[in-house]
């Protein structure tokens, strides 16, 4: 049985943790490696078809949409100025915005859930990650949707918030959701590894593993952009620098022994979410290479399509 139980407010408080030998530290990694590994394909395979749907309905809706505006010039208006305004700040929003408002929604609900007693000890055993636990599995990614501190989900979805039109906006929606459900998994796994290392078997859970993956991806892609603290505004200064200060208290975090916050999983989702952008420089322009003519085929043996489908065949 583990030491006395740790006291955090951030976390919920764990009664017992069973602690490990060196010797069981590979067997207890490798169903969590394989869910890691086999989650994050099925998620970017998943986004693959979702994208591939989603052009293809983007496609055949375009002249459905010509015929609905002008079916909607007889068609009664809806009634309901509530309704109203709720459809004109759902359409002012970004998509960025739009995508991560269901995360937000999720993780307002596994909060509330927190604050039901006879809920505590499901909570504590599917959506708090630790290796000392039973189940071990399921965790990774349920935890990173779940938070025990009102202050703690509220500074996570800001966050998520803040970043969600630049990083959608050069992912694209079914990406995103892939990238962040596998940094979710992957930073929770990390996490597993330095407790196995350490013997520190602290449940931790929260997005931040999954929203540092996010904010290494938009740092990393525009190191230049000014930001700025939220309760300090008036001090501003630059994404790349930002990452590297974030990487560093973190690092210090994790070999000093903190346990504010989980420092091992946010160096995974920062690990992560820099080699999503990392830039490839070991490409060489290749040589011309000298061929022969072949035959060309005469302009005029070409059919010229001119039916308005012939741009949708591709």
């Amino acid at each position: 049985m583990g030491s006395k139980p740790y006291r955090n407010k951030l976390f919920p408080p764990v009664e017992e943790l069973v602690s490990y030998t060196a010797s069981s530290f590979p067997k207890r990694l490798v169903k969590p490696f394989f869910f890691t590994v086999g989650f994050t394909g099925c998620a970017f395979g998943s986004a693959a078809i979702w994208q591939y749907e989603s052009l293809k309905s983007k496609v055949q809706s375009y002249f459905g949409d010509v015929h609905a505006d002008w079916m909607d010039k007889f068609r009664p208006q809806k009634q309901g100025n509530l309704r109203k305004q709720v459809n004109k700040w759902w359409n002012s929003l970004s998509e960025g915005q739009r995508t991560v408002t269901g995360i937000i929604a999720a993780n307002i609900f596994v909060f509330c859930l927190w604050k039901i007693p006879a809920m505590q000890r499901i909570m504590s055993t599917y959506f708090t990650s630790t290796p000392a636990c039973r189940i071990i599995c399921a965790p990774l990614l349920l935890s990173s949707f779940s938070h025990f501190s009102a202050w703690h989900l509220a500074l996570n979805m800001y966050v998520l918030w803040t970043f969600s039109s630049s990083s959608v906006s050069f992912w694209g929606q079914e990406q995103f959701m892939a990238v962040y459900l596998s940094a979710g998994v992957f930073s929770s796994f990390v996490s597993y590894v330095s407790k196995m290392v350490t013997g520190r078997f602290d449940p931790s859970l929260g997005a931040s593993g999954a929203i540092m993956t996010v904010l290494a991806a938009v740092c990393t892609k525009m190191p230049e952009v000014q930001l700025a603290i939220v309760f300090l505004p008036m001090f501003t200064f630059t994404a790349g620098n930002a990452l590297k200060a974030v990487i560093a208290m973190d690092t210090a975090g994790l070999v000093l022994g903190w346990r504010l916050f989980d420092h091992a999983a946010h160096l995974g989702g920062a690990l992560f979410g820099v080699q999503e952008y990392r830039p490839w420089t070991g490409a060489k322009p290749s040589k011309p290479i000298k061929t022969k003519q072949g035959f060309i085929i005469p302009e005029d043996h070409f059919v010229q399509e001119t039916s308005y489908r012939a741009d949708f065949k591709i």
